[in-house]
């Protein structure tokens, strides 16, 4: 009998996984929004690859005894307290760098990374796609993989609303100091959250190595205002002075809801 994964949420990262374990003779069950969860499954890999304001909703309904060593997660603005409040101890963190869109080939900015029990599974199925997917060495890695993946999703879309639709070449080559304040920025709050210290220089350096990877990929999109919604809501929670992003929040009259 063939390994079996079930992954809640078939958007484009969705389907992209899931061709990749098919592809490697896994047995995959889609979960969509409207489709209950077949608790008589033994999945060795749940992935759950929803929409950042749908995780939690997702994680609650994940049975107990699939969370000790199955779960992967893979969304952006992702944070430890997200899956620890579920009683989820060990996931597999997936930090994707390539995007897919409908209609288009697969774009790889930088060699995604993983880390966690379900690793070699991910890590197989992109090398099925020939998506670059490197497992990093540890918890801290992985760790700080998240912080500079959510550091350049947070900057470039919040950027977006201050300085409207240009590309990240663009953004890197007009406007590094917003950049810059940004970076800083995120960091002070997932170093808050998390209780750690990562350093600026280094998120900033990576940052900006996103940036420059694909110099036509658009900054921003149409979750700009959301994201910059859901990072205020961390900022106040933790005390974190965000100056530049409430400044920005202001002139797009955005007002942070949970």
């Amino acid at each position: 009998m063939s390994a079996q994964a079930v992954i809640v949420g078939m958007g484009q990262l969705g389907r992209t996984l899931g061709e990749g374990l098919l592809l490697n003779g896994i047995t995959v069950t889609p979960v969509l929004r409207s489709t209950a969860i077949d608790t008589a499954l033994n999945p060795q890999t749940v992935i759950l690859a929803t929409g950042e304001d749908d995780l939690g909703p997702a994680l609650k309904k994940v049975p107990q005894n699939w969370k000790e060593r199955s779960v992967v997660l893979l969304q952006n603005e992702l944070l430890p307290p997200q899956w620890k409040e579920h009683g989820i101890s060990e996931p597999t963190v997936f930090v994707v760098w390539f995007e897919r869109k409908q209609g288009k080939p697969i774009t790889p900015l930088l060699p995604s990374r993983v880390y966690g029990p379900q690793q070699d599974v991910i890590r197989s199925a992109m090398d099925s796609l020939a998506i670059p997917c490197e497992v990093t060495r540890d918890e801290t890695e992985i760790l700080t993989e998240l912080m500079i993946k959510n550091a350049y999703i947070w900057a470039t879309n919040i950027a977006s609303l201050e300085v409207g639709r240009m590309t990240t070449g663009e953004l890197y080559q007009q406007h590094s100091a917003l950049v810059e304040a940004l970076v800083q920025e995120s960091v002070a709050v997932q170093n808050a959250v998390m209780g750690e210290s990562f350093p600026v220089g280094e998120v900033l350096e990576r940052v900006n190595q996103a940036l420059l990877a694909d110099t036509s990929h658009n900054a921003g999109g149409r979750s700009a205002k959301r994201r910059l919604e859901r990072f205020l809501v961390q900022a106040h929670k933790m005390g974190v002075a965000v100056p530049q992003a409430q400044s920005i929040a202001q002139h797009n009259e955005i007002v942070p809801r949970s």
